[in-house]
């Protein structure tokens, strides 16, 4: 009897589109990420995708000193793929966004692979009293909201991490963001195997429906052929719909907290853990298993160390 496939459960703890507001689950300090994220590996996750918040406020911090108080202990705490965001918040620079991947040099990073209209304002309609002034206005002013990643752009992260060693989660939010990162391969800026993270559900992108994922996974196939990784997320009440979709069509899954705040219909999600375990379940029904810390590393071609001498750890 074959052995069950390994699927790595990617564990997106934070991110930088939810505000405090929104969910009393949702881990703005250091302390609260760590510590979540460290609950989230414990459960299954074998990447965790981590930004950066202010201690106070709990807006996006995309400093290098906000992921280092992420960063020390966690390495520390789980053998975990810890994976910093490039991406950081829509309304920062490339150059502030790739600061923290520059100094602590991680194994893994994320990269989006093109502009899109990010429209983050359909959620005042759910959420209409907040604790920090900062989060209408950051829901609110995405009405005029470009996130930029140009050509310019991804070749500056690229070029700026390329002494590190560090690999890519390639995050791709429509079909051309898997054209750009075709040029870059064909460019020889990037190297197989390509790790692309398809994002489905944000306004601006592509949507969720079934033939949107399919059109994506073969898009992706037909690019990159036996060098592509794919593994897709769902945005929102989508997450688990389309991770069970995209496990049982041969992908890995991503789950957590910045994708989605909820575990059912109506039923907040009270930790980035109890989504892992829902997932992980999925995977054992559909007769797959999450694969370790060790197996992803292996899939995603990972340098063995988890850092370089830069003072991370």
């Amino acid at each position: 009897m074959a052995e069950p496939r390994p699927v790595i459960i990617t564990c997106a703890v934070t991110g930088a589109i939810h505000t405090p507001s929104m969910s009393p689950y949702l881990p703005v300090t250091a302390a609260d990420i760590v510590a979540s994220a460290k609950e989230a590996a414990e459960a299954g996750a074998a990447v965790l995708h981590l930004h950066g918040r202010h201690e106070e406020t709990g807006q996006p911090d995309q400093s290098v000193e906000a992921f280092r108080r992420i960063v020390k202990p966690l390495s520390a705490a789980t053998n975990a793929v810890l994976n910093l965001t490039t991406g950081g918040s829509p309304y920062m620079t490339a150059a502030e966004r790739v600061a923290p991947a520059r100094d602590l040099a991680p194994r893994l990073a994320s990269l989006n692979m093109g502009s899109m209209n990010l429209g983050l304002f359909p959620m005042l309609k759910r959420y209409t009293e907040f604790r920090n002034d900062w989060e209408r206005a950051h829901l609110e002013n995405s009405h005029d909201l470009v996130f930029r990643n140009s050509y310019s752009d991804i070749s500056h992260i690229l070029k700026t991490c390329r002494e590190n060693g560090t690999r890519f989660e390639f995050e791709c939010y429509d079909t051309s963001h898997l054209y750009n990162l075709a040029h870059f391969a064909e460019s020889g800026a990037v190297e197989p195997p390509f790790f692309v993270q398809t994002v489905f559900g944000l306004m601006g992108g592509i949507g969720t429906h079934v033939d949107d994922i399919t059109h994506m996974r073969r898009t992706a196939e037909r690019l990159f052929g036996a060098d592509l990784v794919w593994s897709a997320l769902g945005a929102g009440a989508h997450q688990m719909r389309i991770a069970a979709m995209v496990a049982a069509s041969g992908g890995h899954v991503r789950v957590g907290l910045e994708d989605s705040l909820w575990s059912g219909p109506g039923r907040m999600a009270k930790s980035n853990a109890e989504q892992v375990r829902q997932v992980k379940k999925i995977l054992e029904r559909l007769g797959l298993r999450a694969a370790t810390p060790e197996e992803a590393a292996e899939i995603l071609a990972l340098s063995p160390t988890m850092f370089d001498k830069k003072g991370a750890t």
